[in-house]
């Protein structure tokens, strides 16, 4: 048995996994995010902990045999975030997360400390990565940087916990700006730029090695009868590549989580990063994912579903399960700024077009909408690089909607494939990289494809309608800086 845990930004997602790949159980439970100032996004870390051990406590009141007999674990996470500690491996702040803007003004300036900076990451300096956050704690909280013994992201603050061990995947190195990611090794010119050292870093491995074993404490607690290897693990998002098997160049997939993305895994850096375009080390060694990325997709949703007061199933439902032409309204899902291919932290959301005659469904189907003409602006700056989406899987909460699949499908003009449980794809990715960390299984065998159990196909008329109306949309993002 292995076991996969996803510390996400809204909720801890944990699924037991078997020899046969098959899913036995699964739980969650939810986190809250605070905003102590505009733009400002921080976790506490105490949450995840608290989140993780109940989580693993109700699998174990229902599944004591099955939890007994977990081998491996694999750990995904949110990526970037900044978790600092202090010489005792105690948090010194609330963790600076991925959506976080507060660290623009240090973006330029990380960039003149480091001219290098985007040739060794692939990445421009961005307000969500780790390394900007540590020039804004040392410039407005120098008392705290001067504490800080370790830099954590937040998966890794996870296993230290339940290892004793400060180890890191490439993937999620990759998201710091402090990784080389030709070499997959920390940049010592990257770290001195921001006034560290390898000392305050975690030790590197790949995503699917061993990193480390489960406190025995921690085995006795949740009754398993060996002490489970813990892999290195993954992003969220490259575990969902693995959970999926997009690890061979052409595997495109959409991420609709808190967060989107449209990412392709490749056998060579394709790097952009002068269009915003992501540039990460994948779960598995030799392979990278370039990805384009935005900041709010299933957030959207929720976001229009507490404003109305209306759960989101029953907003979706007057839908139907295909749209017969866009929406009237038109809708910027920049609620928390936007990564690619604006890079802009302070720009917000926007709904346009709105008139008497405006019901709620047209307001609904443009918050789909536009999380879609975001994608649409990922697809075009990978095809910059040469990347060409032909199709597409999806995964993530928001893949459970038929209708959102089909405005996907017909505003970036391809094909758009759904699995039967695509929101588990990061746990589950994370479950297999605990199996390989274990086994010494040939990656190819282990990360296979999942049956698809639905494709969505581009309606000639409609996906014309949409490409009419998506250079309108463009016009809309106006840069506040």
């Amino acid at each position: 048995m292995y076991l996969g845990i996803d510390l996400g930004t809204s909720a801890v997602k944990i699924v037991l996994v078997d020899d046969a790949q098959r899913v036995v159980a699964s739980r969650s439970r939810s986190l809250t995010v605070s905003s102590p100032r505009p733009g400002h996004c921080e976790q506490d870390p105490a949450q995840w902990i608290e989140a993780t051990f109940a989580t693993l406590d109700a699998l174990k009141a229902d599944h004591a045999r099955e939890l007994a007999e977990v081998e491996g674990i694999g750990l995904s996470g949110q990526m970037h975030g900044a978790t600092l500690l202090d010489a005792s491996h105690r948090p010194l702040r609330p963790c600076i997360l991925w959506n976080d803007g507060r660290s623009f003004a240090e973006c330029a300036e990380l960039e003149r400390r480091w001219p290098a900076l985007r040739t060794t990451t692939g990445n421009k300096a961005m307000p969500g990565f780790t390394a900007p956050k540590l020039l804004w704690v040392a410039r407005h909280e120098p008392e705290i940087f001067a504490a800080t013994k370790l830099v954590l992201q937040p998966k890794a603050y996870l296993r230290l916990v339940l290892t004793g061990e400060a180890i890191e995947d490439v993937s999620d190195a990759s998201g710091s700006l402090w990784l080389d990611v030709s070499s997959r090794d920390w940049s010592d010119e990257g770290l001195a730029a921001t006034a560290l050292s390898r000392r305050q870093m975690p030790r590197l491995v790949e995503g699917c090695a061993p990193a480390a074993r489960l406190r025995s404490e921690l085995a006795q607690r949740w009754g398993m009868t060996g002490r489970p290897m813990i892999a290195g693990g993954a992003g969220d998002n490259p575990a969902g590549a693995i959970g999926i098997g997009a690890i061979n160049p052409g595997a495109a997939f959409i991420s609709l989580g808190t967060s989107g993305a449209l990412l392709v895994p490749t056998e060579t850096i394709a790097a952009n990063p002068e269009r915003v375009v992501h540039t990460f080390c994948h779960a598995v060694p030799d392979r990278w994912i370039q990805a384009g990325a935005i900041l709010s997709a299933a957030s959207c949703l929720a976001w229009i579903a507490r404003l109305l007061g209306i759960p989101e199933t029953e907003l979706l439902a007057p839908l139907g399960l295909r749209p017969r032409a866009p929406s009237p309204v038109s809708f910027l899902p920049y609620l928390s700024g936007e990564r690619t291919p604006h890079d802009d932290p302070d720009v917000r959301g926007m709904l346009d077009g709105i008139s008497h005659a405006t019901d709620r469904d047209a307001i609904v189907q443009a918050v789909l909408e536009g999380v879609a003409f975001a994608l649409a602006d990922c697809r075009d700056v990978l095809a910059e690089t040469g990347l060409v989406i032909a199709e597409a899987d999806v995964i993530g909460g928001g893949s459970r909607s038929r209708f959102w699949l089909s405005v996907l499908a017909n505003v970036l003009n391809v094909p758009v494939h759904r699995f039967a449980d695509g929101e588990t794809g990061a746990a589950f990715g994370a479950a297999r990289l605990g199996r390989l960390a274990v086994t010494g299984e040939a990656i190819d065998a282990v990360c296979t494809a999942p049956q698809r159990v639905e494709t969505f196909e581009p309606d000639g008329a409609l996906a014309q309608a949409y490409a009419e109306r998506l250079p309108q949309w463009r016009r809309l993002y106006r840069p506040r800086r």
